[in-house]
């Protein structure tokens, strides 16, 4: 975790749906109060990718921008009815799932960046996401090879009596 860095440029290469299939289970043991699992993600390859940067465009977006990885996971949140977990606590589990996997799918070896933004929200994007009424769109991984050139340097440490308080 700690030398783990967003890899912004990838390359073609991209891990199979069989190699994706364990990360994915493994990743689904994230902390998820009332066990809702309330997220799912959406594999988006190949001519599916032009599609929803036919809808980014269409949204004030790039066309180009999900064209810039192999393979794009999109990130769901599943809102379910729940006196125990609110939508927030939901979407938390969902963000939870996205992290875990980035962190997964780094150990495996592919470069990772979660990209987020306005157009998560765009109702031309939700609709080539197929998104039902109770899903909120919470983003993509972009996943790809490790180019050569990329550089592992170390992010600034973090100061500790910021983020580390007690009561």
């Amino acid at each position: 975790m700690r030398r783990r860095r967003s890899v912004s440029h990838v390359t073609g290469d991209a891990p199979t749906h069989e190699q994706l299939v364990p990360l994915v289970e493994a990743a689904a043991t994230v902390a998820d109060h009332g066990g809702l699992r309330p997220w799912r993600l959406i594999e988006i390859r190949g001519e599916a990718r032009e599609k929803i940067g036919r809808a980014f465009a269409k949204s004030g977006g790039s066309a180009d921008k999900p064209l810039r990885a192999s393979l794009l996971i999109a990130v769901v949140a599943v809102h379910r009815p729940s006196s125990k977990a609110p939508e927030w606590e939901q979407d938390a589990a969902a963000s939870g799932v996205a992290h875990v996997l980035s962190l997964l799918l780094d150990e495996a070896g592919w470069g990772v960046m979660w990209r987020t933004g306005e157009l998560t929200r765009g109702e031309k994007v939700a609709k080539a996401h197929k998104l039902a009424k109770n899903e909120k769109l919470m983003g993509w991984l972009y996943v790809g090879g490790v180019p050569e050139q990329t550089k592992s340097g170390n992010r600034d440490p973090v100061t500790i009596e910021e983020h580390l308080t007690s009561l």
